[in-house]
């Protein structure tokens, strides 16, 4: 029964049908050279010639009067081919015309697209946690490929036109393919921490600087992967069990945050950062002079120091350092527009020139 499936599924493929339809075409001509050398004793060349002109069809005259075995054979050889041919072009239509067209289609432009792609994500492993992280990067306009074992999801990802790579996500080969050397940013969601951590330790060898979350489904599995090279680990049961908390003690603040977080920003409002690098236009200026509000009608929520320590609701004569990452909050326009920092120059002006 495997052998007999094995077969069928041979057969229904028109690539595979094509690759045997051309092999036994070349063996036709190979075994018709043969008989006419001995059937009508032609020479390699004449017999060559004869079983080619034969197996086209193409109405070209025998070289030479044929016995009555070799209109026999030459009969069978002319069937044998228009049977052969037509199945060839059937599967080379079917090629054409079909889904291995379009298929290797999508996949040349994808493998083009992997190619140009600069400061996305990759998502490896793509779970019920994959999936929702691919959802929020693609509701916020991020580029990002998937990195997944799964060969079945293929099909699915070439008609989403979602960028993916079919391997193991701890393969250095897989990450390159997936662009980690340019990438800005790794979610490790695989089914389980040890293999969470390969990839981390995989992602962190290929890139130093790329800025790596990963989950993990054990307290003991936090450090080990935060060793390995993980920015931010997540526990899912551990952020599950303060969100019951929270929505049991403080049910209005926990529906307040379900609306702030909830994809697709219901609030109409997000969050967002802004780094303070050393080509800032912020640097060197107090929070009151950035004019965020003013210029784009965002809120400071806090500043993160470079130690890490967060400093909520900053005064507004608290001076912006290089280093120091701004959380703000306001309309989702207007935090894309305030990440690029390219419009709040006009803003210190004006407040420099109110001083």
């Amino acid at each position: 029964m495997g052998l007999r499936s094995y077969l069928g599924n041979m057969l229904n493929d028109p690539v595979r049908g094509l690759q045997i339809s051309i092999l036994m075409i070349v063996l036709l001509i190979i075994f018709g050279a043969f008989g006419y050398m001995v059937i009508e004793r032609m020479t390699p060349i004449d017999a060559l010639y004869m079983t080619i002109i034969t197996v086209t069809t193409v109405g070209f005259g025998e070289i030479t009067p044929l016995s009555v075995p070799g209109r026999v054979f030459t009969s069978l050889l002319i069937l044998t081919g228009i049977v052969t041919a037509t199945n060839a072009l059937g599967n080379m239509a079917s090629i054409l015309l079909g889904q291995h067209l379009w298929q290797s289609l999508r996949e040349r432009r994808m493998n083009s697209e992997l190619e140009a792609l600069h400061n996305h994500y990759i998502i490896c492993g793509f779970g019920r946690m994959g999936d929702q992280v691919v959802r929020e990067l693609g509701e916020r306009g991020h580029d990002f490929v998937v990195v997944d074992m799964e060969s079945e999801v293929h099909n699915q990802f070439l008609e989403s036109n979602i960028l993916h790579v079919i391997g193991d996500a701890t393969d250095d080969n897989v990450l390159i393919a997936a662009g980690i050397e340019r990438a800005a940013g790794l979610v490790a969601s695989l089914d389980n921490d040890p293999d969470n951590m390969m990839a981390v330790l995989t992602a962190r060898g290929l890139n130093p600087g790329l800025h790596i979350v990963t989950r993990a489904t054990s307290q003991e599995a936090e450090s080990k992967l935060q060793r390995a090279g993980a920015d931010h680990v997540i526990s899912p049961w551990q952020t599950g069990g303060h969100r019951m908390t929270m929505a049991l003690l403080k049910p209005v603040v926990h529906e307040f945050m379900d609306l702030l977080l909830e994809p697709g920003f219901r609030l109409g409002w997000e969050l967002g950062q802004i780094p303070i690098e050393e080509d800032s236009q912020l640097a060197g200026h107090s929070v009151a002079e950035a004019g965020l509000y003013q210029s784009s009608a965002v809120t400071v929520l806090g500043v993160r120091h470079v130690d890490g320590e967060i400093t909520l609701i900053p005064s507004p004569q608290r001076v912006l350092r290089i280093g120091e990452t701004i959380i703000v909050i306001g309309p989702p326009e207007s935090i894309r527009r305030v990440e690029s920092v390219a419009d709040l120059q006009p803003v210190i002006r004006r407040t420099r020139v109110a001083r």
